[in-house]
């Protein structure tokens, strides 16, 4: 069994209200205000959870300099208030950062549809819209 540490706990928490104030500050019409408080909880929540020498390696390995460069761009043009520019080339970046990532994501959602109950409900939604057409 995995421990987890208060260290991690908290950099959970960190990196969910970032991902929610980056949301919601996108549903606001990009404010610029909440855009940077989010990008900060979420770098700062990334460094709880893996720590800061972890986090320093990932973000400046040389095959992932292009993207570390694009996605703090990105924050840094956030944080000067140029907040649709920004929130480009940072999801730029976050697509280059973790290209290596999604295909591991892409299938754990495969798997999630052998759980029966979430079969059973994508085989109704899939019926019913089929039937529509």
């Amino acid at each position: 069994m995995i421990t987890i540490t208060e260290f991690q706990k908290i950099g959970v928490g960190l990196s969910g209200f970032g991902v929610f104030f980056v949301l919601f500050g996108v549903l606001l019409y990009f404010d610029s205000v909440l855009l940077a408080f989010g990008n900060i909880l979420f770098l700062s929540g990334l460094a709880f959870i893996i720590g800061l020498r972890r986090t320093a390696h990932f973000f400046f390995q040389k095959q992932k300099l292009r993207g570390t460069t694009f996605f703090l761009g990105g924050v840094a043009l956030v944080l000067l208030k140029w907040p649709r520019i920004g929130m480009l080339v940072e999801s730029y970046g976050f697509v280059l950062l973790f290209k290596s990532f999604f295909p591991m994501a892409f299938g754990f959602f495969g798997t999630a549809l052998n759980i029966p109950f979430l079969t059973t409900m994508y085989n109704k939604l899939s019926g019913s819209r089929s039937s529509m057409v």
